[in-house]
């Protein structure tokens, strides 16, 4: 069931022939996806670099990143995700997404297949 306007996907994120189910918060206003760094290291997935985010509160913060596949409705592709914190969200980002060829029906609050990709 979702929240009041919110949207969630089931994905699997696939790293190094081992693979996670996932529930993840879709948010569009995020760039990359945000999974916990103890989720990633399961995976095997490997710190690639250092990025500096701006907070909401206007601070800014560096993260740790890399890369993983992600699979949803059928559709499958590599995506940048932050090692996030246990105080941080797991959010679905549009980096993920535009990969996945994949958007949010505002009406239904459910992913379906881009038209404009297919």
């Amino acid at each position: 069931m979702n929240e009041m306007g919110d949207t969630y996907a089931e994905v699997k994120l696939i790293g190094n022939g081992k693979q996670i189910s996932q529930r993840l918060l879709v948010d569009t206003g995020a760039t990359y996806s945000w999974i916990r760094a103890n989720t990633l290291k399961k995976l095997g997935v490997k710190l690639t670099r250092v990025k500096k985010f701006e907070t909401i509160e206007g601070k800014f913060i560096h993260k740790k990143i890399g890369f993983v596949e992600v699979e949803c409705m059928g559709e499958k592709a590599p995506t940048v995700v932050v090692f996030a914190t246990k105080n941080d969200s797991e959010v679905l980002g549009l980096h993920a997404l535009e990969g996945l060829a994949l958007e949010v029906d505002p009406i239904n609050r459910k992913l379906k297949k881009s038209r404009a990709i297919t």
